[in-house]
């Protein structure tokens, strides 16, 4: 059964840094693409970044490039997303999961792969 397990979120200030870990079992780790999803209130989940298992090539969505990383221990099954400069508009729950990259118009989205969610881990950012 594929599973993730998510950690890491808090209440930072705006300009602040937060780490985030997911762990994750159920499928072999370096064959998939793995990221971060987050859903605010009110709002559908979005894709917020993807790194691909074969190479480990990174996508983000526009709005977090520069400011966020994520990375994968494939030794220890983790992915993380180092968050850096957070802004009020970050706050909301992120999720990850196995990903897939869509490419249309020079374009790149970030969707999920049909895993269930884990519990996710909230961030709130404050002004």
């Amino acid at each position: 059964e594929v599973q993730f397990v998510e950690s890491g979120g808090g209440l930072v200030q705006a300009g602040g840094s937060l780490k985030l870990s997911c762990s994750a079992s159920g499928f072999t780790f370096d064959d998939y693409a793995k990221g971060w999803f987050r859903q605010a209130p009110g709002k559908e989940r979005e894709g917020v970044s993807c790194i691909l298992g074969a190479d480990g090539s990174t996508y983000y969505r526009d709005s977090v490039k520069g400011r966020f990383t994520v990375s994968s221990d494939n030794a220890k099954n983790v992915v993380h997303l180092q968050m850096n400069n957070l802004k009020t508009e970050d706050t909301a729950t992120y999720f990850c999961a196995r990903c897939r990259i869509l490419l249309a118009r020079g374009q790149a989205t970030i969707t999920p792969v049909d895993d269930p969610w884990g519990q996710g881990t909230q961030v709130t950012v404050s002004s």
